[in-house]
């Protein structure tokens, strides 16, 4: 070979070296960009914090009238009412025997009648000295007494007619035809006052705060029914013993809503707007909440959070990046600082993970 050509083969092999060494870098280079980790994206929202706080109770009646009777010693003649029943205000329930008590005031009437007779012949002789003034005013107060008697049987006989105090249904009835009234404590009719049945739930303490009246709920009974009520009352004490509150929820008018009875209730959103992540988004490490954004670069970064309210797969943010932001799902824990990323759709990121 000669000089020359040695030179010049020199000189290729040199050349060779260095575009191989370019292209290597070149390959260094795009390396990053080819191995960005495909990740599922979601964002930071100003919405409705949705429900999934779930709470079993007790269905009862929203306001319940007890009826007795306010005699003694009379017997049940005839019931007109019984379990299951609707009826309205002022309807009869019960009449008690009003025989004996009817001969009673025949008897008081003709007395209070004498009496009446007895001070009518004493009027005008005030110091006439016909008769002492002690006697005259005896007389004048014994018609007196005997009337107010009287009045007192007549009031008896109004009360002989048991009748509803307010219209609902009749759940218990405990009255029995022939039995004297009086005779014990259990009350005659309970009556479920317009037929409206709420549930009583028992919520977690840290719940309730996310709860409010008006807002929607659903509660499910035992054989599967679904009811569609919203919330009536949050109570303002929890008890100190099982850390629980008490929730009445308002429900429609339904034959299945039994007094007594079971329920589940699952309520809806608020309809208060706040800044909320997916609840998927939030990494839990020793150093407390956080989640991962991604900017326009699709480079991830590490931002410390404080939440707040929970529901429908939501976290309210009370400390933490702006709504609009886009937050990494699912797989941030394998992101870290600085990473390039691609954001996919969810199900997209699956395939490319599996």
């Amino acid at each position: 070979m000669t000089m020359t050509s040695a030179r010049a083969l020199a000189l290729l092999t040199a050349s060779a070296l260095a575009l191989t060494a370019c292209g290597g870098k070149e390959k260094e280079k795009a390396a990053p960009a080819s191995q960005a980790r495909a990740v599922s994206v979601g964002q930071i929202e100003t919405r409705p914090l949705g429900g999934g706080i779930e709470a079993s109770g007790v269905l009862l009646a929203r306001d319940e009238a007890v009826v007795g009777s306010e005699l003694s010693g009379y017997r049940v003649a005839r019931i007109y009412a019984d379990e299951g029943d609707y009826v309205r205000a002022g309807q009869p329930l019960v009449q008690l025997d009003a025989t004996l008590l009817r001969a009673q005031i025949d008897q008081q009437a003709a007395v209070a009648a004498q009496a009446q007779a007895e001070a009518a012949r004493v009027s005008g002789l005030d110091g006439q000295g016909v008769l002492s003034q002690e006697q005259i005013e005896s007389r004048r107060y014994t018609a007196k007494a005997q009337a107010a008697s009287l009045n007192e049987l007549k009031t008896r006989q109004s009360r002989m007619t048991i009748v509803a105090p307010v219209g609902g249904r009749v759940i218990e009835r405990g009255v029995k035809p022939g039995e004297i009234s009086g005779g014990g404590t259990t009350p005659w009719f309970r009556i479920v006052r317009d037929g409206l049945v709420e549930l009583e739930a028992d919520v977690n303490e840290q719940d309730l705060a996310g709860l409010s009246v008006g807002q929607p709920a659903t509660v499910t009974l035992p054989g599967g029914q679904q009811v569609s009520g919203a919330i009536r009352l949050v109570s303002p004490r929890v008890n100190a013993d099982t850390r629980l509150g008490k929730v009445r929820i308002r429900l429609p008018v339904r034959e299945d809503l039994r007094a007594g009875g079971f329920g589940k209730a699952t309520f809806g959103a608020s309809g208060q707007a706040v800044t909320a992540v997916p609840e998927s988004a939030i990494r839990y490490d020793a150093s407390g909440l956080s989640v991962v954004t991604v900017d326009a670069n699709n480079r991830a970064k590490q931002v410390p959070v404080r939440t707040g309210r929970r529901g429908g797969g939501w976290v309210e943010l009370v400390q933490g990046p702006a709504p609009g932001t886009r937050v990494i799902i699912g797989s941030a824990a394998f992101a870290g600082d600085g990473d390039l990323v691609k954001p996919q759709p969810v199900q997209a990121a699956q395939k490319a993970a599996n």
